[in-house]
């Protein structure tokens, strides 16, 4: 202990030790103290010595600091200073200080700071098991802990990280403990571990991946929204670089973080106030990562179906709305502009909707002027910063890129029936910046107004008609005339920057124009001066600043070439081929038409469609004519190698060809014709064949229920049934036909109901009249009873008593009345039986058993009818597929002519490729007779007999004058 406090508080009295010895000493401590204090206190002395001895203690002690790690853990004290005394080995930011003692030992060839941090890095993680243990420790909450852990793997990855990556990937858990610390309430560790996590997601698509299915997209943008977006500080700009180390070039991460919805949290990043001008660093920094972050979503070199997706996700949830807002508010700083102004062309480019979108945008004037005026403004504008010029370019490429409609609006801006003279259109814009004195401009606006005329065929003849005023009292001349004046005038114009960036920024917009559309060419031969111009640049010997331009007078020619109608008879494609092989050469023109892509600037432009460059006079070619270069280079070569008699032969073929293309077009579209009609056909013998079913069906059921109304008629003929049973017929017969009116169906319904009431009075009528009967029948008795009576009183007394016969005659009244209410109930009874045949007779509507017949008879007239209608439907259907067999036939015989024809068309081919082939043959013959009769001429000479070369001599001059006579006037 007292070395210890020697080492770590004053100085001893003894002798000064060095410091390597020092080290020596303390590590031995550790190594063989049994005191777990002794080894902390070791520890904590080579700790304060790792900085001003960082060889000596890295060289000594870093084994006995990994045991600590090993055997130790259940101390965080001691282990807390392991890992810093690591950390200050392995960092390259931990300043070292200089020995106390000025021995020149201490001074002798020290390795470099960067190098110690390397060494260090291999010897740990020679042994992969260090760097798990090492993130096992991640686990530990004490911040002694956890913070010089995160801090020393963080070292550990800058220095070797590709190394590191590799054992932390096959390590268990060891990117979810990193994840982890994200989660930690200590703003520390969590933005520690920001930094972490960038330096381990950096060039590895397969952490990146995990560390994304860890919800690394909802922590961070989490953190941002808390820590103010781009208000924020320092803690946002590591989590939007963490962002776009996660999603840049990783296309699986960028379409989770799209399926994900967290595009529509971004639109709030980008809500900035109007009145809010207190741009800070840091604010700009932030605002420039989210920019950066968009365009990683919508790049061009992402796969377009997912580019798309995102583009179509920022319009619908508004990013693009707020992203014009910015675009066009004031006060923004430049470099913002700019970025926003990139980040808006990759949002708009190849998406219809969005491109719709940004036409409409205005800007905040008076009068409002739309977005693209405003921006064209700034991008001819040589007072405009070089950045926010090239952007403005990029994003006016963006918006015509794919769209037609915009192209069209633009081209409309420069024809004479829509130019307006109170307002600057963008037509105006770009002939203004064409024919300024910045070269730049020249550029800017060539190559806008060539995107304007890309793969539309229509706009470039449209532009034909536009006509510029050149000064007073002179004639218009065509926009077309006034490109090629300027470039045949070259550097007797003053310019601003470099005469060389003009021409050819008008040469790419006069090759983009003239190809594939052939008026255009007539146009720019009819011009006498234009060919003899091009013929002049390229044949000159020029340096090789003018090498590009010589390149693009070669191509412009060849279009001419290529793209020619035959028009003009001084410039046919025979003339102007003849007119290369004199005047230049067909080597020479192909070797001068190869200086474009063998450009430094060629290989620069085709990489991506952004202009990138650092100084304007980088600015030379655009990435969309590097595409042009490439599908026209050889095909001008073909061409102007191909003699006369290739093209006659070749026209010869074109023209047959054609010819046998339009008898197979004709024939294809009678066949067409013919399925159409086959088809209809086809549907009108399916619907008759559905409606005679339909019939058939009918006519069964309707001879069913014939036949068995005759049987029911037959059988109540046989058992004489009452009117009852031909009611129930009728009714039946009625319902069959569908003829049963709803006012029948009532009235009967209310007869019947008005029968049944009848019938229950009758019931009780009848019931009354049986208890009369009785009554009667009583009285009839008593009265027989009486009389047996009397006579037995007459016998006995002799005379009838009083009472007797006052009895007797109050009977008889009763017999009486009682046989008259008899009478007048028999007679209701029979009211009653005859009401019931009454009504119904009024139900059945009269219908005995000729009316039956009757309905009989008009079924059966009915289904002979439906028999007939049957009879024509087959003849119909009979005469529909012999109309079909017809056109089967006919088919047949058409696909026969054009097997015929097409066998006569691969056999003209056939003959085509022999005919080449025999031609090429005698081309060799020919040469091979040429070198003989040059050898045979030299022996000649050497023989000493003379040799006339008047006949060379004449066809040399006959040369000369075919090449005066084709020269243009």
């Amino acid at each position: 202990m007292n070395f210890l406090r020697g080492v770590m508080g004053g100085q001893s009295a003894g002798p000064q030790r060095s410091g390597a010895e020092t080290v020596q000493k303390l590590c031995d401590r550790v190594a063989s103290a049994t005191l777990l204090e002794d080894r902390r206190d070791a520890v904590r002395a080579l700790k304060s010595l790792s900085k001003k001895y960082r060889l000596e203690v890295g060289s000594q002690a870093m084994e006995h600091l990994i045991n600590v790690l090993q055997m130790d853990r259940s101390d965080s004290e001691i282990i807390g200073y392991t890992l810093d005394t690591l950390y200050n080995l392995i960092s390259n930011d931990v300043e070292e200080e200089e020995p106390a003692d000025g021995s020149e030992e201490e001074h002798v060839q020290k390795p470099s700071s960067e190098d110690l941090a390397v060494q260090y890095t291999e010897i740990f993680i020679k042994q992969p098991d260090n760097l798990t243990l090492l993130l096992s420790l991640l686990e530990e909450f004490d911040f002694p802990v956890r913070w010089p852990a995160v801090k020393l793997l963080t070292a550990l990855l800058k220095n070797l990280g590709p190394q590191v990556q590799q054992i932390i990937l096959v390590s268990p858990m060891g990117v979810s403990r990193m994840m982890d610390l994200l989660a930690d309430s200590r703003e520390v560790i969590r933005n520690d571990g920001l930094l972490l996590l960038q330096q381990l997601t950096k060039g590895n698509a397969a952490i990146q991946k995990i560390v994304a299915f860890e919800s690394a997209f909802e922590r961070l943008l989490d953190i941002i929204t808390e820590e103010g977006m781009s208000d924020g500080g320092i803690v946002v700009e590591d989590c939007l670089l963490l962002l776009l180390n996660l999603m840049k070039n990783n296309s699986s991460n960028q379409n989770f973080f799209k399926e994900g919805s967290y595009i529509q949290r971004m639109k709030t990043w980008f809500e900035v106030a109007e009145e809010n001008l207190n741009w800070s660093a840091q604010k700009v920094t932030n605002l420039h990562l989210m920019l950066q972050l968009v365009r990683v979503l919508v790049s061009p070199v992402n796969p377009p179906g997912a580019t798309s997706t995102c583009q179509k996700s920022a319009f619908q949830c508004g990013l693009l709305q707020q992203l014009c807002t910015i675009l066009m508010a004031t006060g923004v700083p430049a470099d913002i502009l700019t970025e926003t102004i990139n980040t808006v062309s990759e949002v708009i480019r190849g998406s219809q909707v969005n491109q719709d979108y940004f036409a409409s945008v205005n800007a905040p004037s008076n009068p409002p002027r739309p977005a693209i005026v405003v921006l064209l403004m700034s991008m001819v504008n040589e007072r405009q910063p070089f950045v926010l010029r090239c952007a403005v370019l990029y994003c006016f490429q963006c918006f015509l890129y794919k769209n037609q409609r915009g192209q069209a609006e633009i081209v409309a801006t420069l024809l004479p029936t829509t130019i307006d003279a109170n307002s600057i259109s963008a037509g105006q814009l770009l002939c203004g910046g064409l024919f300024s004195a910045d070269s730049l401009s020249n550029w800017c606006a060539a190559v806008a107004l060539a995107h304007a005329l890309q793969d539309n065929s229509v706009q470039k003849e449209q532009l034909l008609r536009v006509q510029l005023a050149t000064s007073l009292g002179n004639p218009p001349v065509s926009l077309l005339q006034q490109c090629t004046n300027i470039l045949s005038q070259g550097d007797k114009i003053n310019r601003r920057g470099s005469n060389v960036q003009t021409r050819v920024g008008l040469l790419m917009l006069l090759s983009t124009w003239m190809t594939d559309c052939p008026i255009a060419v007539t146009h720019f031969l009819h011009n006498q001066t234009n060919v003899p111009f091009l013929t002049a640049q390229i044949s000159e010997n020029l340096g090789e600043e003018e090498q590009l331009v010589q390149g693009l007078c070669a191509l412009l020619l060849g279009i001419c070439i290529y793209d020619n109608e035959n028009t003009l008879e001084n410039y046919t494609k025979e003339k102007l081929k003849q007119l290369i092989e004199k005047r230049i050469g067909k080597e020479i023109f192909i070797e001068k038409l190869a200086y474009i892509s063998k450009h430094e600037m060629y290989s620069r432009a085709g990489q991506k469609p952004q202009p990138s460059y650092s100084i304007p006079e980088q600015m030379l070619l655009d990435h969309e004519f590097t595409k042009l270069v490439k599908e026209l280079e050889a095909l001008i070569i073909k061409a102007v190698q191909k003699s006369s008699e290739d093209d006659k032969k070749e026209e010869e073929v074109k023209k047959s060809l054609e010819q046998h293309d339009s008898i197979v077009s004709q024939y294809k579209e009678l066949i067409r014709e013919q399925d159409m009609q086959l088809n209809e056909l086809k549907k009108q013998v399916t619907a008759l064949t559905t409606q005679n079913e339909q019939s058939q069906t009918t006519i069964t059921q309707q001879a069913a229920q014939i036949q068995q109304l005759k049987d029911q008629y037959n059988l109540l003929k046989i058992q004489g049934k009452p009117v009852d049973s031909h009611h129930h017929v009728h009714n039946e017969a009625a319902q069959i036909n569908g003829i049963q009116p709803k006012a029948d169906m009532e009235e009967i319904g209310r007869l019947q109901e008005e029968l049944e009431q009848w019938k229950k009075q009758h019931g009780i009528l009848e019931g009354q009249l049986a208890e009369k009967d009785a009554i009667i029948d009583k009285m009839q008795t008593s009265q027989i009873s009486g009389n047996k009576d009397t006579d037995d009183c007459t016998d006995n007394s002799g005379e009838p008593t009083a009472a007797a016969h006052k009895e007797l005659e109050t009977l008889r009244t009763l017999v009486q009345t009682q046989a008259a209410e008899i009478s007048q109930l028999q007679a209701k009874k029979q009211e009653l039986e005859n009401q019931p045949a009454a009504i119904t007779g009024l139900g059945s509507g009269d219908v005995d058993s000729d009316s039956a017949l009757r309905r009989i008879t008009q079924l059966e007239s009915r289904v002979s009818a439906l028999d007939d209608e049957n009879q024509k439907l087959k003849g119909q259907v009979r005469v529909v597929t012999e109309e079909k067999e017809s056109l089967d036939q006919q088919l047949t015989r058409t696909n026969n002519t054009v097997v015929i024809l097409q066998t006569d068309k691969g056999k003209l081919q056939q003959e085509v490729m022999e005919s080449k082939k025999e031609q090429d043959d005698l081309l060799v013959l020919l040469a091979d007779q040429d070198q003989k009769i040059f050898s045979l001429k030299n022996k000649l000479k050497e023989l000493g007999e003379p040799i006339e070369d008047e006949d060379d001599m004449e066809s040399g001059d006959q040369d000369d004058d075919d090449y005066d006579d084709d020269e243009p006037n």
